[in-house]
Formats: C-alpha cells, sequence, structure tokens
C-alpha cells in the first residue's frame, strides 16, 4: 500500500525539528487528521505569523516581535549587571527561575571552529561596541559547560581585561555538556548564588 502524498509530505516537514524522527513525525499527522479544522487551521497561521513577525531585539539579540524586547525596554530592570547567553532558549529558562532582574546580551551560538562557527560569526562586536557602558558593574557569563562555552568565556574574558567591570561565571554542579534549558531550575538558581569572579 503506498503511503498518501499529502501524509508524507507532512512527516517530511514535521521531521526538519529538532528530537522529531520520523516515527514521531507520523503520530503528530495521525493526531492531527483527529483535529477539528479551526485547530489545524490555527496552528497553521501561528507558524505563519511567529515566521514573519518574529526578528532579534536590535539590542540584546533575543527573539522579539518587537525592533527592541521587552526586557530591554523595562526600565525596572538592573542596569548594572548583563548577563551572557548562548541563546534565546538559555535566555528563556533563567527568566523563569525569577532569580535574575538584569540585561542581557545573546551570541546566537558558541565558538566552534569544528562547526566552522568563528567569534566574528557571534554576536560578539555589539557587546563590546554597544553595551559596555559606565552603568555596568558586572558580566555574568551563563554558557554551557561545554568544551564551546568555556572556549567562549575564555575569549570574551580576555576582551574584557582592560576593562573595569567584574566579570563571574556561573558555578556549575553539573555534568560537561548539560545544557542550561535541561537543568532544574533550583541547579540553575544554586548556580547563580554560587558564580565566580573570573575577572
Amino acid at each position: 500500500m503506498t503511503t498518501p502524498k499529502s501524509f508524507t509530505n507532512l512527516v517530511n516537514n514535521l521531521s526538519i525539528l529538532p528530537g522529531v524522527g520520523e516515527k514521531t513525525a507520523e503520530r503528530y499527522v495521525y493526531s492531527l487528521f483527529e483535529k477539528e479544522d479551526d485547530e489545524v487551521e490555527a496552528l497553521a497561521q501561528s507558524l505563519l505569523d511567529f515566521k514573519k513577525n518574529i526578528k532579534k531585539c536590535s539590542i540584546c539579540g533575543s527573539l522579539t516581535d518587537n525592533d527592541i524586547c521587552d526586557i530591554c525596554n523595562d526600565e525596572s530592570r538592573d542596569r548594572s549587571t548583563l548577563c551572557i547567553v548562548e541563546d534565546s532558549k538559555s535566555l528563556f529558562f533563567i527568566e523563569k527561575t525569577k532569580k535574575y532582574n538584569g540585561l542581557y546580551h545573546v551570541l546566537n551560538g558558541l565558538i566552534s571552529p569544528i562547526e566552522g562557527k568563528n567569534p566574528e560569526d557571534l554576536n560578539i562586536s555589539s557587546l563590546m561596541n554597544n553595551r559596555i557602558n559606565t552603568e555596568l558593574k558586572e558580566i555574568i557569563i551563563a554558557l554551557n559547560p561545554s568544551i564551546e562555552g568555556d572556549v567562549t568565556s575564555m575569549y570574551i574574558q580576555k576582551l574584557l581585561e582592560k576593562k573595569d567591570i567584574k566579570v563571574s561565571r556561573l558555578s556549575y554542579g553539573i555534568p560537561m555538556g548539560s545544557d542550561i534549558e535541561y537543568l532544574d531550575p533550583i541547579m540553575i538558581s544554586k548556580a547563580w548564588d554560587d558564580r565566580k569572579v573570573i575577572s
């Protein structure tokens, strides 16, 4: 029996998502078939709206619907601290802990020569040229504890050596290679409290 073309096409398109293999994609397709037309149309419309409206904040680089994200626009945030994260996933996860009330800077990646990602491919020049000011007292490096995270942290630390700013890094009591967004919020909160000054 030949699988219907529309079924196969949807399975293939869903399979582009991370963590979604063929079997998982097939389960999603069967589930979508059971949904009402208006539910499927709402899903399709939300995907189109996301791609049309989502952009990177012109200040921090996080995902937002506006030119400047809500965090950068929030005057109540502590502007003396800046947390450097790999991507918006890490930012959103840290926000969920409600442990931090400063600003962020999203690198949108980590230095990884194997993957062809060099410092100039990341949002580092914006950090150095636009985010360092007289209000800033501490930069917190909150990158994943991996080889790439360590290399990127050391690179940024080197750039900041001559700046009169305290640089700290989260103290991870977690296995090497773990991702921030998969950690328990309590673990992140503890790492936040125990962060170490590195320069």
